[in-house]
């Protein structure tokens, strides 16, 4: 690769320190997050590492796991489904917990229920195989949602609801509100299904939430996947009252793994038809009568097996820790250096003029969060291989993401690949089996790249995560694409 001076050098950052706090005075708001990152994240320092994959899981805290630690080695445990002294402070330390996710989102817990699952997907299957779609229903959703969402289409077409695509716009990535409103008038059944996510987790864009109560007044339930949104954003469910909302907490807070939750309306849970029954779901269930069994009410009828009531604990605690910082706190840190990314990214060009870097959605910060998808160019205007990219910034410590990040509605507009395009990975001789097989199909047949690398950051970011990125784009300034 070529040794040509980047435009950044680590000399440099001092000064352009001082100008960015210049630029953003909020930004002093937030340097409770520095003194965090100094002690429940000084791993990150100590050990040189750059974490830009906040989209793809939160970091953890040293003070949550320690605190976890705690709580275990001070308790005697056992499972919940039953009346013993252990089973009985298990069950507490649940309720706890799902008492907590209520509190921190403010949700009236009359009015909302929490079901505990593996991940905000096993939410969003719950809801799939659950919802009562009909003939003559429908499901409505929007280009830019998580695969997760797509799927649940499969249950509504196997009951004979209409499945219908809201488009989103090159190049920002948005939708049409006249397109979203003219959708919205045509719901009848009773059984209609609205989903969108309130944060793409491709673009970063943010949808309005107003197009919840837009969609209530309309006659459609709301499915609002916050996975990518309530990390770094206020989701506040006393002023927007989506009906289901899927959530991962790793995102959130990086631990524990293994544990989401569908935040959901109780009258519309009461809606839910579940298509079989598990252990602890039921209060009876017969082997001698021709399907004698009756399912629990509210959440335990949802909760199929034994909860990760070990687990569950470190849940709470991981609430109270985003609490104790301040979700607006996170969201102002955030928007503050990923306003200076995108500006940096956009301006960062070759000796000829030509751009090092195209941003796929919003170059700005407006209604958009810090997820910021990309490709970096080479002098000749074609993206590097971002596999290369990936590696190449692995090599730096840099833990950035590459791929289609699960959404292929963003992907297949920004990198305009059309219906045909996708066809050969669906009707062709030869089925891909993997993702890269289907990916290099789509390369060969119509010379587009449909691969992407994505930058998000979080709560423990800080100026230095921004600054050694751009040095590490900056470095590929007049780099021929065969020489990397």
């Amino acid at each position: 690769m070529s040794t040509s001076t980047p435009r950044y050098l680590p000399a440099e950052m001092d000064q352009a320190l001082a100008a960015f706090r210049s630029a953003e005075p909020g930004y002093a708001m937030t340097a409770a997050l520095d003194d965090l990152r100094a002690t429940d994240y000084a791993r990150l320092d100590r050990l040189g590492h750059v974490y830009l994959d906040y989209t793809g899981g939160g970091l953890y805290a040293q003070s949550q796991v320690r605190r976890h630690l705690e709580l275990l080695e001070n308790n005697v445990l056992g499972n919940p489904h039953s009346d013993n002294p252990t089973s009985m402070a298990s069950t507490k330390l649940v309720e706890d917990a799902r008492a907590a996710v209520l509190e921190f989102f403010s949700a009236d817990p009359a009015e909302y229920d929490v079901v505990f699952t593996a991940n905000a997907s096993g939410a969003l299957k719950l809801v799939g195989e659950s919802y009562p779609f009909c003939s003559g229903g429908r499901y409505l959703l929007t280009y830019d949602n998580h695969n997760s969402v797509n799927g649940i289409r499969e249950f509504a077409r196997r009951a004979g609801a209409t499945v219908t695509y809201l488009p989103v716009g090159d190049p920002e990535l948005r939708l049409d509100p006249r397109m979203v409103s003219a959708e919205l008038q045509d719901a009848s059944s009773g059984c209609d299904l609205f989903a969108f996510p309130a944060q793409s987790n491709f673009s970063g864009v943010q949808h309005p939430l107003e197009m919840i109560e837009e969609a209530h007044a309309a006659g459609w339930d709301v499915l609002l996947d916050c996975a990518a949104f309530a990390p770094t954003n206020r989701l506040d469910l006393s002023v927007h009252k989506p009906d289901f909302v899927p959530l991962s907490f790793y995102k959130m807070f990086g631990y524990p793994t293994g544990i989401g939750a569908l935040v959901v309306r109780r009258d519309k849970l009461a809606k839910l038809r579940r298509p079989w029954f598990a252990g602890g779901t039921i209060t009876l269930a017969s082997v001698q009568g021709d399907g004698w069994h009756h399912l629990a009410a509210g959440h335990v009828g949802f909760e199929d097996g034994t909860v990760d009531y070990l687990g569950l604990p470190a849940v709470r605690i991981g609430l109270e820790h985003l609490a104790s910082i301040g979700v607006d706190t996170i969201h102002a840190r955030v928007a503050a250096l990923s306003g200076w990314l995108l500006g940096e990214m956009t301006a960062l060009s070759h000796s000829d003029g030509s751009p090092l870097v195209r941003i796929f959605g919003p170059s700005d910060t407006d209604r958009r969060g810090a997820t910021i998808a990309f490709y970096l160019l080479t002098p000749d205007g074609d993206p590097y291989d971002v596999d290369a990219m990936e590696r190449l910034a692995g090599d730096r410590l840099i833990s950035l993401r590459t791929g289609c990040f699960c959404n292929p509605g963003d992907g297949e507009i920004a990198h305009r690949i059309t219906r045909d395009d996708m066809a050969e990975c669906f009707t062709g001789k030869a089925l891909p089996v993997t993702f890269t097989e289907c990916h290099d199909i789509i390369r060969d047949a119509t010379g587009k790249m449909p691969n992407t690398m994505r930058v998000s950051l979080g709560l423990a970011s800080n100026f230095a995560d921004v600054f050694r990125l751009m040095e590490f784009l900056a470095s590929f300034r007049d780099v021929p694409a065969d020489t990397v």
